[in-house]
């Protein structure tokens, strides 16, 4: 079996595993039935409008695929091995809004579902909790923007796109004439385009649950006809408003720019070669249709992690360069738009010292810091999609930065 190789030196130690297995005798998934297969579930309004019953609700978020068509990502032949010298974490703290917490309030208090911690290329914590084993798969919601993020930049050292800099209508002629001519690339990994956008995603009346509407629809090209007809709010550059909208532009600027389904174009680039343990699966607008390129990326934990491994690696696989030099330290800072300093990056969350996140609603993190040489995949299933965790995961994260700051 291959080993994950990574710039920091001591990351990876050799595991002795059997080739079916990945390291600490996890089954490889793709090789096994599903067990969450036949488990009842609610449907994708309930899931945005935070009206599922927990039981219900965990079962939805770990069977997506079943909500709408998908497009298979598919993994290569070798697993990486994922060395284990696990922490029993009894002495962490984390201090938070005036209390102290624990690893068990972490878990409890935050509905976390599962939480792998890699440090020094080593797994120091796995657990997974309600119902869920190394072979779950669990959506990713938001955290796929930044991985649709990192596919541009596959695309940028291809040679596929030419620019970040690039006019939006150069790869996606059908946007001439509307608010988005005169819109880059750059604008749309920043989400600053200066097109309207209401990302809320509990009323029914926005322009978030408009496009899921257009997903439910399952009709070729009409989330990117809603996004034809939004309206200008401000000049190009000169505004910053999150918008999942965007994203599904950058994924479709993706597939015309490549000529490739997003999927398996992901697959391509880097699914099948970081020795992921399981195929993922991935949402589509409609049956054999674009990807969704803001939420529905459906994968296991651990294959989560190795892709925050790929970028700590900064975006370097085998040796091989996937994305331009210096474009995860650029996408992964805080940018200046209009005057004004923003907290995101290229659909990355910047955090403290050089960490950074992606981010999915329901409490989907993939966290990394490339000073402490640490990964953490953590999934939730909190409540609500505005955010309902009692411990605040940054506070969380930074923690796990000091702890292992030694």
């Amino acid at each position: 079996m291959r080993k994950y190789r990574s710039k920091h030196a001591g990351l990876i130690a050799a595991c002795v595993a059997l080739s079916a297995l990945v390291c600490g005798g996890t089954a490889v998934a793709d090789d096994l039935p599903y067990r969450h297969a036949a488990e009842p579930i609610g449907t994708v309004r309930q899931v945005y409008d935070g009206k599922l019953y927990p039981d219900l609700q965990v079962n939805t978020f770990r069977n997506i695929d079943r909500l709408f068509p998908t497009r298979t990502v598919r993994r290569g032949g070798e697993v990486s091995t994922l060395p284990v010298r696990e922490l029993p974490f009894d002495d962490f703290r984390v201090v938070a809004g005036g209390a102290s917490y624990d690893i068990y309030d972490i878990l409890s208090l935050n509905r976390v579902s599962g939480l792998l911690i890699i440090q020094g290329g080593e797994v120091r914590f796995e657990k997974y909790l309600l119902g869920n084993d190394e072979n779950t798969r669990w959506m990713s919601m938001s955290v796929v923007k930044s991985m649709t993020a990192t596919l541009i930049a596959a695309a940028i050292r291809d040679g596929h796109i030419k620019s970040m800099d690039d006019p939006v209508v150069k790869y996606l002629p059908r946007f001439r004439g509307t608010a988005y001519d005169g819109v880059t690339v750059r604008h749309i990994l920043q989400m600053a385009s200066g097109v309207a956008w209401n990302e809320t995603y509990t009323d029914p009346a926005s322009d978030r649950r408009a496009m899921l509407e257009a997903q439910i629809a399952q009709k070729p090209g009409q989330i990117l006809d809603l996004m034809a007809a939004l309206p200008r709010a401000a000049e190009p550059g000169t505004r910053w408003n999150y918008s999942t909208g965007e994203s599904q532009l950058a994924g479709a600027l993706v597939a015309a720019a490549t000529g490739r389904h997003v999927a398996d174009y992901l697959s391509e680039k880097i699914w099948s070669r970081l020795g992921m343990q399981a195929d993922a699966n991935w949402w589509l607008e409609s049956p054999d249709g674009l990807e969704v390129g803001g939420s529905g990326l459906s994968a296991t934990l651990r294959d989560y992690a190795r892709f925050g491994l790929f970028w700590l690696n900064d975006g370097v696989i085998d040796g091989e360069r996937v994305v331009p030099e210096g474009w995860m330290a650029e996408a992964t800072t805080p940018k200046v738009i209009g005057g004004r300093d923003v907290d995101y990056g290229y659909m990355f969350w910047p955090l403290h010292g050089r960490s950074y996140a992606a981010i999915g609603i329901f409490g989907q993190f993939i966290f990394v810091d490339p000073d402490n040489a640490l990964v953490v995949a953590m999934w939730g299933a909190q409540s609500k999609s505005v955010g309902r965790a009692v411990v605040d995961e940054y506070e969380f994260f930074r923690a796990l930065s000091a702890y292992f700051d030694q």
